[in-house]
């Protein structure tokens, strides 16, 4: 389960939350200093009653919990959830960065990616359709969605290694989340090294939450790093860890063709649909009825026996 706002800017209002306690119980210490100047310590308990702090708590609190409720309320506080579904719509988006050539594979991660996707094309379930996403300086829809699986292994094993550019995974994301708009279950599998130098891993996850899309991330890589044509290139687990866990997803480190192959088929069997429910209308609907409950209690005579 994940919270999130719509308008978070709001949520600054909360702050005069603590306020309205302050300016409380200043007015009550003040009535209190008031209240000693008299004598007659009897007729002070029944014209203002000697248990004042106790009688007004009550209606302090639920006040102040309506406040609550409508700033976030206003803020578009926003549940997701999680669910079990049979069927799926997957971008499968391929690290195509200069590192991706590392030998720590054989013979180079990229072909092995290539041949492990194809792979898991081939175990898909009927009905489930796949879209292809390759990026490194830029992203590019190799393959819209598709039910098609021939059509969709022939755009995999046509990815190349670009030798130019960084590895922009936000715009990866961004041009994927956009294939799966129209489709009702969708996720993500993520294939890379990790090595992400263009685009903040916040405004990634921001976004694949705004349009309930799960990131299933797989590493692929080893810690000992492989050989590309300009240096070593290692493994760099964190982003990937990042991305998957802030959007309700799975994470799995792939070392081996072996590990990466079960990461894929690991994706089928647990990825979860998110479902997202605006509170809006829950939290307006629930601040009118403490308002009730509060006018009810603040002018009868119920309000004695608190």
């Amino acid at each position: 389960m994940i919270f999130s706002f719509t308008h978070p800017q709001y949520l600054f209002l909360l702050f005069i939350i603590p306020l309205f306690f302050i300016i409380h119980f200043y007015s009550l210490s003040n009535r209190k200093r008031v209240a000693l100047k008299f004598a007659n310590f009897d007729a002070i308990s029944r014209i203002q009653g000697i248990d004042f702090f106790s009688k007004n708590i009550v209606i302090l609190f639920l006040s102040l919990f309506i406040i609550a409720l409508m700033i976030f309320a206003v803020s578009g506080l926003t549940v997701q959830i999680f669910k079990q579904s049979s069927s799926f719509s997957f971008v499968v988006i391929i690290d195509a960065s200069e590192s991706m050539g590392a030998d720590d594979f054989k013979p180079d991660r990229i072909t092995v990616a290539k041949q492990t996707a194809i792979d898991f094309v081939d175990e898909a379930t009927l009905g489930v359709k796949i879209g292809v996403v390759s990026f490194a300086g830029s992203a590019y829809i190799e393959q819209d969605i598709t039910e098609d699986k021939m059509e969709v292994k022939n755009t995999i094993n046509k990815i190349e290694v670009e030798g130019w550019g960084g590895t922009d995974l936000y715009e990866a994301v961004i041009t994927s989340t956009n294939l799966l708009e129209d489709e009702e279950h969708k996720a993500i599998i993520l294939l890379s090294d990790g090595q992400i130098n263009v685009g903040k891993i916040e405004d990634i996850i921001d976004y694949a939450n705004k349009k309930d899309v799960i990131i299933n991330s797989i590493a692929m890589g080893t810690k000992q790093g492989g050989k590309t044509l300009y240096a070593i290139s290692k493994l760099d687990e964190d982003s990937l860890k990042s991305v998957a866990y802030n959007t309700g997803g799975n994470y799995f480190l792939a070392e081996n063709k072996e590990t990466l192959s079960q990461s894929f088929l690991d994706v089928l069997k647990l990825t979860k649909t998110k479902v997202s429910i605006r509170l809006f209308n829950y939290l307006i609907l629930f601040a009118i009825i403490l308002f009730v409950i509060n006018f009810f209690l603040s002018n009868t005579r119920y309000f004695n026996l608190l």
